[in-house]
């Protein structure tokens, strides 16, 4: 008996976070109340205040706990790369799933804004978004990339601002966003190359010049 009413309060709550969600991206982030989630999710309030201590602790979840679930297969495809090359061809394949109008793209604007305002909400997304970065920066440095934590902070901060502009811009395909991240990921590699031929150059110079 135990174990069903444990199964049923995971069933409601499931309903709830999902109910949570299709609200967000229909009405905004301030458009959702209680009585409006326990409607689409078909129970009463007292379950919504039952497993949240607030609505907007229930909005904050329902956007954290998407967002976990957008950015985890990436950071286990990140972990399988053999370049920084296929690391960024990995992010941008993720890309394809965001059109700026799909749902969880709204899902992700609307939390964004309302970071601005939450500072639990903010703290959170930060965090998610540190995981996704130092993973790829992990990446980026053990295939020589210079400045790897910076490069992955932009690159990823790029990858949030595209699923924003998308809804506005759909040109904004993998296809063509893919050279102009790319080129950067080859600066940053070729000058950690001319660095260390300099070094070298420079090296050579001063043992000739001892030799003499």
């Amino acid at each position: 008996m135990a174990e069903s009413a444990k199964d049923r309060g995971r069933e409601a709550r499931g309903r709830l976070l999902r109910a949570a969600a299709g609200l967000i991206t229909e009405r905004g982030w301030n458009g959702v109340s209680t009585r409006s989630v326990a409607e689409r999710a078909g129970v009463t309030a007292g379950i919504v205040h039952y497993h949240f201590d607030s609505v907007n602790a229930l909005l904050t979840e329902t956007a954290v706990a998407t967002m976990r679930e957008a950015t985890a297969w990436l950071k286990t495809a990140l972990e399988q790369v053999s370049s920084a090359d296929e690391a960024l061809t990995t992010l941008l394949a993720a890309l394809d799933s965001y059109g700026g109008n799909d749902p969880e793209s709204v899902l992700f604007v609307e939390a964004y804004l309302a970071a601005t305002r939450e500072p639990e909400l903010h703290e959170r997304i930060a965090a998610v978004l540190t995981e996704l970065r130092t993973a790829l920066t992990d990446r980026f440095t053990a295939h020589g990339i210079t400045d790897a934590e910076t490069t992955a902070a932009v690159v990823v901060a790029s990858l949030d601002g595209l699923v924003m502009h998308r809804a506005l811009n759909p040109a904004l395909t993998p296809g063509t966003v893919r050279p102009v991240l790319r080129r950067l990921l080859i600066t940053e590699h070729h000058s950690e190359g001319d660095r260390r031929h300099h070094e070298t150059a420079d090296d050579a110079t001063t043992d000739r010049g001892d030799q003499q």
